[in-house]
């Protein structure tokens, strides 16, 4: 199924208009390759897409822009979301204090893509990514690519870091060590006092003051998009046939319900999602679709 493209009711710049482009097109790359897994495991499940407006759902008039929402279920991905939406307006004044650059201007633009995916086999790792390109009165890429592991395996964790450091050695020398960092303290979950994985690269507010900074920041996002699609299927494809047992499968379920309360309680994407009148089915497609608590 070929995803639907909204009409986004502002216009865009050259800038604004790249980048979108780009995580639409980063999107189907995504979708192909994980409906070309599903056929290896010998599934027909593909994703279906949903288009939603948000001025449609309730926003002001201007207040418009709106996304597609991408899912499958199917043998290998229990369930994954693949989520792309292009955004603008004004943020609650409230909100507006605490958006780098909208402090005294509440006006926002704001595209990108989102991934979570939860796996049906225990000793395939969940995963999650995210690529963003915001404006308020100041212009910046973020986002960032993390491995969650119910039951962790050296070898996939090293690999995963792998292909995300030699991603950001081509751009800056100091780039995995200060955006693993991050990563390590952004997902953590305190009233618990562990990690949510096993780690990955965070990085935020690479800003554009100008075309050099613009070209090698998106040249930067873009290369990290690369960089999960050379590194997570190949975990994927090694795991997804292992033996499971019951003591897996319960170990899956509780580590399920640790990411969830992340999500809900401390994930700033999903915050920034209720904040600005995004499609509720794509800001908590993050869910898994079942979990336990003891």
């Amino acid at each position: 199924m070929t995803p639907p493209v909204p009409t986004i009711s502002f216009d865009l710049d050259a800038r604004q208009q790249a980048a979108r482009d780009w995580f639409e097109s980063l999107r189907n790359r995504i979708c192909a390759e994980f409906e070309a897994i599903e056929r290896e495991a010998g599934s027909d499940a593909c994703f279906t897409y949903t288009a939603w407006d948000r001025e449609a759902e309730g926003q002001a008039p201007g207040e418009g822009g709106g996304g597609v929402r991408g899912v499958m279920k199917g043998k290998v991905f229990e369930k994954v979301g693949v989520n792309v939406s292009t955004v603008g307006g004004e943020f609650a004044p409230a909100f507006a204090q605490s958006i780098h650059g909208a402090g005294d201007n509440p006006a926002f633009f704001a595209t990108g893509i989102s991934l979570v995916a939860h796996m049906a086999n225990p000793h395939v790792p969940a995963v999650h990514m995210n690529t963003r390109y915001l404006v308020t009165t100041k212009s910046w890429f973020g986002g960032g690519a993390d491995l969650n592991p119910p039951l962790p395996r050296d070898q996939d964790t090293a690999d995963f870091h792998s292909v995300l450091e030699t991603t950001c050695a081509a751009h800056d020398p100091e780039y995995y060590s200060r955006f693993k960092a991050w990563a390590d303290e952004y997902f953590y979950i305190p009233h618990r006092g562990v990690h949510r994985g096993v780690g990955g690269i965070f990085y935020d507010h690479l800003e554009c003051d100008d075309s050099e900074t613009f070209d090698a920041n998106f040249a930067f996002t873009r290369a990290v998009g690369d960089a999960f699609l050379n590194a997570y299927p190949p975990i994927v494809r090694r795991r997804m046939d292992e033996p499971w047992d019951a003591a897996d499968y319960a170990a899956m379920l509780e580590w399920r319900g640790r990411y969830a309360e992340f999500n809900l309680v401390h994930d700033r994407g999903t915050l920034f999602g209720l904040k600005t009148g995004g499609n509720i089915d794509a800001i908590l497609m993050s869910l898994p679709p079942m979990a336990s608590w003891s």
